[in-house]
């Protein structure tokens, strides 16, 4: 069996305090932290276990992860793995980068954000370029807020041409069409973070190759849907995969619509679903043969959603 997993264990702490996010903000204590690494290593066995199929695992957490040994260790057993396509984590790339020395760089990624106001410029695009050396692949992006305009350009222009910049559109933001336009100058793409995508009953590759995770086991088809499919560590998930329609009226988050079979991102981000790397990029320097151009003239589908 393909199947691509979600992970989002109970870490809630983050070491940044971003207006915008949506995500939860507290102090973990210390027996949070370890009821979440002890999820973690739980999952990390069980994903060892499984010779028999072939895993792609990207790790979603609410808090910061990589600031957590645990989360660190995690990634880097999974990437020695032969049975793991890929693993990869969402991460403010605020930690250090000594420790991917002992990853396979073949597997792992990270899916960066940049969070101004948290974090001086040159320390972020200091840490990018360590990645880029280390031959590390990863993507960058930004919430398309009007204040953050200018480091994002900024950030587009130092960064690597063979560095992938994203740009989702700010929770509750209508984007006029000049302002959309200023950032579709960064990220092509960025027509398809720009508007909520009309789901309900379109077909849906969660809950068939992809599902999503707690630390519990608890298995449902996505971070969005609550229904649950049964629990990984029974093993009674599995009788409950296959195609379904999406149940929701609308999804505006890009690791939900990513796998909307009537959108044609799998094609666009082909290699690099969960990294958010679309096909053509590399690991910040080109393939050989690979042309990039200027980029805010990618030549990447800038399909109206």
């Amino acid at each position: 069996m393909d199947l691509t997993i979600l992970y989002r264990g109970p870490l809630a702490s983050c070491d940044y305090d971003c207006p915008y996010c949506p995500f939860a903000k507290r102090r973990d204590s210390r027996a949070q932290l370890t009821a979440d690494r002890e999820a973690l290593e739980r999952f990390t066995g069980w994903a060892a276990e499984q010779s028999g199929d072939r895993l792609s695992v990207l790790f979603t957490p609410w808090g910061e992860g990589l600031v957590r040994s645990w989360y660190r260790r995690a990634l880097t057993e999974l990437s020695r793995l032969p049975h793991i396509k890929r693993v990869a984590i969402q991460t403010n790339l605020s930690g250090r980068t000594d420790w991917l020395a002992d990853a396979d760089p073949e597997r792992i990624a990270l899916w960066c954000t940049y969070h101004p106001g948290q974090t001086p410029y040159d320390r972020f695009l200091g840490t990018c370029r360590e990645l880029s050396a280390k031959g590390i692949r990863y993507s960058v992006g930004v919430v398309g807020f009007d204040d953050h305009l200018d480091e994002a350009r900024r950030l587009r222009a130092e960064l690597p041409d063979a560095v992938y910049l994203w740009v989702n559109a700010a929770e509750g933001h209508t984007y006029t069409d000049e302002e959309a336009a200023r950032w579709t100058e960064l990220d092509p793409l960025f027509p398809y973070s720009r508007h909520p995508h009309r789901s309900a009953g379109l077909p849906c590759r969660t809950g068939d190759s992809v599902i999503s995770v707690d630390g519990d086991g608890t298995v449902r088809r996505c971070h969005f849907v609550k229904a649950e499919l049964g629990n990984l560590y029974d093993g009674s998930y599995r009788r409950a995969l296959g195609p379904r329609a999406c149940p929701l009226a609308v999804c505006d988050c890009h690791i939900g619509y990513v796998h909307l079979e009537s959108l044609p991102l799998y094609d666009v981000f082909a290699g690099g679903v969960l990294e958010r790397i679309p096909a053509g990029y590399g690991t910040g320097t080109l393939p050989d043969g690979l042309v990039v151009p200027n980029p805010s003239r990618r030549a990447l589908p800038l399909l109206e959603p």
